[in-house]
């Protein structure tokens, strides 16, 4: 390797510098260093801070030059490399420079993030976000019993006094990807459930765009399961993420049998409205006011206002808390 290194050299300053950073990581890899050892090598190699975090336990490690932990708040990364194990997405590692990205930097991160795949396969079963479905469908179930919930919280790595929330997602994204997302400092484990993405976190963060996500409350988890899934139902493009508890007595409907939600005069004749109304009807429910839902749906307010006369020989439109009732309903079919 020396040698070809020696050659190669001669041709191509930049390729030496690549070639030298890969012998590098190949002897930190030799000598089974673990990671904040790979962490705070590669910060002296980068001149920078550089920075180590596994999506599933929300480890993060980051290292000064100096090869002391990096003093917080932590900057934001120049650049970054996912770490890949099995096939997926387990982590991230970056640098922080306080100028533009150094012409190797790209070289160091990716070989940062293939040394510290070696070292969490090596020391034990790697943490990763996806979960036994089996566990987590014994978590989520409402017929386990509390002693075989608390073994498989347990086996799947939830400390035993904190509460678990659960949400429950549609997305087009990866599901590990999505929870790794979702969380990407805390412990969660992801499965899909019955054709239902079901996330388990000890704290929820924040979903990307184009995600449906219904969360329920830090109960027990088969109770939050069931919350989530009812949140997930109430959801829209313009409300993506629902709480339950942000439903209140409307999550009553969701046990109303869908017979006596369609037999519903207001309900019928929402279903019976155009895609271009429905949409202007939700826009004044959520707003309660015309000039408002026009400016939410970039249209001049004697626009809606016709619209809504439209709509309104068919439904009574006066009454805003009756719409949001009835648009509920309809969104539960």
């Amino acid at each position: 390797m020396e040698a070809l290194a020696t050659r190669l050299s001669n041709l191509d300053s930049h390729v030496e510098g690549a070639i030298r950073v890969v012998m590098f990581y190949d002897t930190l890899m030799r000598r089974r260093v673990d990671l904040p050892a790979l962490a705070r090598a590669s910060a002296g190699l980068a001149e920078c801070v550089a920075g180590i975090r596994l999506h599933s336990t929300g480890r993060v490690i980051r290292m000064s030059p100096a090869g002391t932990p990096a003093p917080e708040p932590a900057t934001t990364p120049s650049s970054t490399a996912t770490i890949t194990l099995d096939e997926e997405e387990i982590g991230l590692v970056w640098l922080e420079r306080p100028d533009l990205p150094h012409h190797l930097d790209e070289v160091l991160l990716d070989r940062l993030a293939i040394a510290t795949a070696a070292v969490v396969e090596r020391y034990g079963p790697a943490r990763t976000t996806m979960a036994d479905p089996a566990l987590v469908e014994l978590v989520l179930s409402s017929d386990s019993d509390e002693a075989g919930r608390a073994r498989a919280l347990r086996l799947l790595g939830f400390p035993p006094d904190q509460p678990v929330q659960v949400a429950a997602v549609r997305s087009s994204l990866p599901l590990d990807r999505l929870a790794a997302l979702a969380c990407p400092s805390r412990l969660v484990k992801a499965a899909e459930i019955a054709g239902v993405g079901a996330i388990l976190a000890t704290k929820l963060g924040d979903f990307p765009d184009g995600v449906r996500a219904g969360i329920g409350t830090a109960s027990c988890p088969a109770q939050s399961w069931r919350e989530a899934q009812t949140a997930l139902r109430f959801t829209t493009p313009r409300a993506p993420v629902v709480h339950y508890l942000d439903l209140g007595a409307l999550a009553l409907l969701a046990h109303l049998p869908e017979a006596v939600l369609r037999a519903n005069a207001d309900v019928a004749a929402i279903s019976d409205l155009p895609a271009e109304d429905l949409e202007t009807l939700d826009a004044y429910s959520a707003t309660g006011s015309l000039r408002k839902a026009a400016d939410l749906l970039h249209l001049h307010h004697s626009s809606v206002s016709r619209r809504l006369d439209q709509i309104g020989k068919v439904l009574d439109v006066s009454d805003v808390g009756r719409i949001r009732l009835a648009l509920a309903a309809f969104r539960l079919l």
